[in-house]
């Protein structure tokens, strides 16, 4: 995979008709979802059927499971994402018949063209604070536009066409293609080296956010804790930018006194008073003070954002509870870099404080990705580290084929614990009952990564039964 060509959006009323392949994704099928509701006709494809596809089904898309020529009929223009290999047969038949063929990206400018829009970048927490203004936006009755790569608690969805003027939406940097999008308010939550198959070396991660921040027509918000984005808040400054910076460090937002609350976080923002979460960590913190710096620039009661962070319940996969048994609490964390590891084992720490005080956290991690799995086998194994016991499946290679030598057990090999305490477990299937041996009550149990890891929380739960 390499980085996607750059190509300028397309208005929705000019798509003509579109097809998704790989429509079932997250951020797909949100558009997709987006566009049906605007009256566009959609078809697209995936290799598996899902709940997002029977969604898009019920509202009048032609969905087909597998990829195959055949599908690419009656169709204006090709929407896909880097997922999608050169050898797909639907792209080879686009590229015959000479259709439109445009990144996922460049159709979410598509449909966030004529909004105020809002994209939400970073290396950690895109999701999670896209997910938050989402919501407090909604308890403030904007009745926002959304497209955020998970779904909402509260509303079960990822995506929504709403009736106001604002649109908000996670940008993803990890193919470069966030670059399609022109936002008229900006947040970049963090910058660190990540998707490194893609740009090489760390410096390109960060040119390639400030490219980003060249792009944002109003107001870029960072988090001034971040080394990366505070450089990228000095070169937007520099170019004339109006930048607005929150965190402990910030200027604009300045945030104090987090701590624990059960399962939630309670933290105070300087001259505003104490907002309180439903969601735990610090790092929540963070994201929510992002959250509530865009809705408070645009212009929204302070009171009300507020009480809509308060509303926020969370976002699937983002320590997510999947159950309880035995006394034991099982969630699960679409974490898949050392330091999301790192910010999910510590706000599980901090649940564990608030309830027991003497449970323990038993880290179950899949390495998503050889190449991310070669070059932060260190980083996994320091931030796992900070669990009571750490359990490695071996590698979700997902749109990678495997790399000789790179393994689950680098990563095993790696955990700062004692040996007792760090299972290499290849075989996923034995995960359950080996997680079942060892919990015991009063603990947590964290299944993390970005494949199908996500599978074994439930499974979990029934061997604890």
């Amino acid at each position: 995979m390499s980085l996607v060509k750059l190509v300028d959006p397309v208005r929705v009323e000019d798509l003509g008709r579109v097809h998704f392949i790989g429509i079932g994704g997250a951020g797909m099928s949100g558009i997709a979802r987006i566009l049906l509701k605007r009256g566009v006709r959609v078809s697209g494809s995936d290799a598996r059927s899902s709940e997002l596809v029977t969604e898009l089904r019920e509202l009048g898309a032609t969905v087909h499971i597998g990829h195959a020529a055949s599908h690419i009929r009656d169709v204006d223009t090709v929407v896909v994402s880097t997922a999608i290999r050169d050898s797909n047969p639907e792209l080879g038949e686009a590229l015959k018949q000479g259709l439109r063929i445009i990144p996922r990206a460049a159709a979410l400018a598509s449909v966030m063209a004529g909004r105020t829009a809002v994209a939400i970048a970073g290396t950690h927490g895109k999701t999670t604070t896209t997910s938050m203004l989402t919501v407090a936006l909604q308890k403030c009755g904007a009745d926002p536009s959304y497209c955020v790569g998970g779904q909402l608690v509260t509303t079960g969805l990822g995506a929504d066409d709403g009736e106001g003027t604002v649109f908000v939406a996670e940008a993803d940097e990890s193919d470069g293609s966030f670059l399609m999008l022109a936002p008229d308010i900006a947040v970049v939550t963090n910058v660190e080296a990540d998707h490194l198959d893609n740009y090489g070396d760390p410096r390109a991660v960060h040119d390639s956010f400030a490219r980003f921040a060249d792009r944002v027509g109003s107001l870029l918000i960072v988090c001034a804790d971040d080394p990366g984005a505070a450089e990228v808040a000095r070169t937007a400054r520099a170019r004339g930018l109006r930048v607005k910076t929150y965190g402990l460090e910030g200027e604009d937002y300045r945030v104090s006194g987090v701590r624990p609350d059960g399962f939630g976080t309670v933290f105070e923002i300087a001259g505003r008073g104490d907002v309180r979460l439903a969601v735990p960590g610090a790092h929540n913190a963070l994201n929510a003070t992002a959250a509530l710096a865009v809705a408070d620039e645009l212009g929204l009661p302070f009171e009300e954002i507020r009480a809509g962070l308060g509303a926020f319940t969370g976002t699937k996969r983002r320590f997510e509870a999947k159950g309880e048994a035995g006394g034991v609490a099982v969630f699960d964390s679409y974490a898949h870099h050392p330091t999301e590891l790192a910010a999910d084992l510590k706000a599980a720490r901090d649940v564990v404080a608030s309830y027991s005080g003497s449970g323990r956290v038993i880290a179950v991690f899949q390495p998503h990705l050889y190449s991310r799995t070669r070059f932060f086998a260190d980083g996994f194994g320091a931030a796992l580290g900070l669990a009571d016991e750490a359990i490695v499946l071996d590698v979700y290679g997902a749109r990678e084929d495997p790399e000789p030598g790179v393994s689950g057990a680098m990563v095993a090999g790696r955990v700062p614990l004692p040996p007792e305490r760090v299972a290499y477990a290849p075989d996923r299937a034995a995960v359950p009952a080996l997680v079942a041996e060892r919990a015991r009550p009063g603990d947590i149990v964290l299944t993390m990564g970005a494949g199908d890891v996500t599978e074994l929380g439930p499974q979990i739960v029934a061997h604890l039964s």
